[in-house]
């Protein structure tokens, strides 16, 4: 019987998300979410958006979103090459 043996160490290729929450969240929470740029929209909403490594992260980002207690509006992958940020076209 053969066997073999698959490594993901290495593998990871940072995705790009765009977490929409309903309200604007404040600066003081900027050191749970390192590595992502905030967005604050004229809607009232805050955009979170930058590199996640795998799922198990982007679940983390997210467990926290719900410990700061903001609603969760929308979770999107953003293609880097498609835009030069979270929602330019919006409001």
């Amino acid at each position: 019987m053969n066997e073999t043996n698959v490594s993901t160490e290495g593998n990871h290729s940072l995705e790009r998300y765009e977490i929409r929450l309903k309200g604007h969240l404040d600066a003081r929470w900027a050191d749970r979410f390192e590595g992502l740029s905030f967005t604050y929209k004229n809607d009232g909403t805050t955009i979170l958006t930058g590199p996640v490594i795998d799922q198990a992260a982007l679940h983390g980002m997210l467990r926290r979103v719900r410990d700061i207690g903001l609603p969760l509006v929308s979770v999107n992958q953003v293609d880097p090459k498609k835009s030069n940020g979270p929602d330019m076209n919006a409001d």
